[in-house]
């Protein structure tokens, strides 16, 4: 008798679950209908988005770049220690049309190099490990790549694309947010029901609610990956523009096989801000998750921008 009554007692604790979630996805469903119903026309609601998102990114550009230099623990590498550098620096600027920016030093976890900003608030973020390994000729390679991700706005470009991909996250989420309430509330009352309120997820409400997760999924990875592809074609612009300005194409590939050959860069935040890339044969499906095209390619499409007498000593030799 008493397991009878508890039986009941669930059921209508599962029915009283299952109503207050129904009744939130209506109120969800009402508030988006009347937002819908009372939007502006469709140029001034992408207007606001795409306003709302550029500030988004800028935001985040700004406090994002603060924050990662301060967490780098940076120090300015003086003129009176670099005189050479500089001097490529400031000529490299004057043909790229970028206002010279400070060269700072810190200790990235691996010889590398890092730009921030645009073309006339950005830095340039040296592992002082660099300045021991690579030769003035090298080290200008370097410089000018950055300097190019920084001429083209790459830093802010990124930011963009993130803070873009939030939006749309966001508003997927949010015309789809009476509906897995709903289904949240049928799995949450139905588990209830069975006597097993701590067993979710079993049910079609539940099957319903990851399909839409999954749709979501792959939606998102089909922008990431196109925001990967992107990354890496700017990679490629950024070399090709390097080796423009500097007119020593192979001085950078020479860069970046050193580079390659020291360390593998640490994973983190800040390696996506990298010059280094990983090896990967062509047939990979890693080289499509990567923000760097393989360092053996980069390397081979800058020696072939060479001399051809230049380009047939150098290739192989240069390849990690």
């Amino acid at each position: 008798m008493a397991r009878g009554w508890l039986r009941v007692v669930m059921v209508l604790v599962g029915l009283f679950v299952f109503a207050v979630y129904a009744l939130a996805a209506v109120g969800g469903y009402l508030l988006l209908t009347w937002l819908f119903a009372s939007r502006p026309s469709l140029p001034v609601t992408l207007a606001i988005l795409g306003g709302f998102t550029l500030l988004a990114a800028y935001l985040s550009y700004r406090v994002g770049t603060a924050r990662l230099l301060a967490g780098l623990d940076v120090a300015e590498l003086p003129r009176s220690r670099a005189p050479e550098l500089y001097r490529r620096l400031d000529q490299l600027c004057l043909e790229m049309d970028v206002t010279p920016p400070p060269v700072l030093v810190a200790d990235l976890g691996a010889p590398n190099a890092l730009s921030l900003g645009g073309p006339r608030t950005g830095v340039v973020v040296l592992d002082r490990r660099l300045l021991s390994l690579l030769t003035i000729d090298e080290l200008e390679g370097i410089v000018a790549h950055e300097l190019a991700h920084m001429e083209r706005y790459d830093t802010f470009v990124q930011t963009f694309a993130v803070s873009l991909v939030r939006t749309l996250v966001g508003l997927v989420t949010l015309v789809l947010f009476p509906l897995i309430l709903l289904l949240d509330g049928v799995d949450r009352g139905m588990a209830w029901m069975r006597g097993r309120p701590a067993r979710r997820n079993v049910g079609l409400a539940a099957w319903v609610r990851r399909g839409i997760g999954a749709l979501v999924d792959a939606l998102l990875g089909v922008i990431t990956l196109l925001m990967l592809a992107h990354s890496r074609r700017r990679e490629y612009a950024a070399d090709e523009r390097a080796a423009e300005v500097t007119g020593n194409p192979v001085a950078l590939a020479r860069a970046l096989s050193k580079i390659h050959r020291a360390t593998s860069p640490e994973r983190g935040l800040r390696s996506i801000l990298y010059i280094h890339g990983d090896q990967s044969e062509e047939e990979s499906p890693r080289r499509y998750l990567s923000t760097h095209p393989p360092v053996d390619e980069r390397i081979d499409r800058l020696v072939e921008m060479a001399s051809p007498s230049v380009g047939r000593h150098y290739i192989g030799r240069l390849r990690p």
